[in-house]
C-alpha cells in the first residue's frame, strides 16, 4: 500500500456489489461509461492509502460498468470497496484536447472574476445534468456553471480560473 500518489486521477468511486462473487459496480466520473475499462490497473483509495489491483474484466452492462477485480471474490470483499475512490496513472490518461479539462487539474484552482476579485479554490466538480458546476470555497461557497459564456478562461500554469461571475450571485 502507499500513502498518497500526486500522479493519479480519479476516475469513479465504487458504488454497490454486484452479484454474489466479487463483481462491483463502478460509478464513473468521465463522459463515457467504458473509459475506465480501458486501463488494466486501478488505485483504489481505503482511508487514506492507495492500493493497486488489476483489473480482471470491466465492461457495460445496462448502462453501468461493472467490474472483476483481481483478488476480490465474494460479495463481501466487493462490499468492503463501496464508496472507495478509484483512479488510474495520470500518465496513462491521452491528453485532453483543447479547452477540455480533467476536473482533478481543475481541484485547487483560484477562481476570479473579470475585476479580478477573488472567490476563492474550486474544491470540487459538480455533474448537475445540462453542465458541470464549479464549487469554489473562499468568504462562503460559490456554486457557479461551467459553461464557456461564464467561464472565460483557465490557465493551469498560473492556477486561475476567470469567470464573468460575480461575488453577490
Amino acid at each position: 500500500m502507499q500513502k498518497s500518489l500526486d500522479n493519479l486521477v480519479v476516475m469513479g468511486r465504487v458504488a454497490v456489489p454486484y452479484g454474489v462473487k466479487g463483481w462491483m459496480k463502478i460509478q464513473t466520473f468521465s463522459e463515457s461509461l467504458d473509459t475506465l475499462a480501458d486501463y488494466a490497473e486501478w488505485y483504489i483509495k481505503r482511508g487514506n492509502d492507495w492500493q493497486v489491483y488489476t483489473v480482471e474484466e470491466a465492461k457495460v452492462h445496462t448502462k453501468v460498468l461493472v467490474a472483476a477485480l483481481v483478488g476480490i471474490h465474494d460479495r463481501d470483499q466487493a462490499l468492503a470497496l463501496k464508496g472507495c475512490e478509484i483512479a488510474v496513472k495520470r500518465e496513462s490518461l491521452p491528453a485532453a484536447p483543447e479547452g477540455e479539462y480533467y476536473w482533478s487539474d481543475l481541484i485547487g484552482l483560484n477562481v476570479v472574476n473579470l475585476r479580478g476579485d477573488a472567490f476563492g479554490v474550486i474544491e470540487q466538480i459538480l455533474e448537475a445534468g445540462a453542465h458541470d458546476v464549479l464549487e469554489v470555497r473562499g468568504d462562503r461557497k460559490h456554486l457557479i456553471p461551467f459553461v464557456g459564456q461564464i467561464v472565460r478562461h483557465v490557465d493551469l500554469a498560473a492556477r486561475t480560473v476567470q469567470v464573468d461571475w460575480e461575488l453577490d450571485y
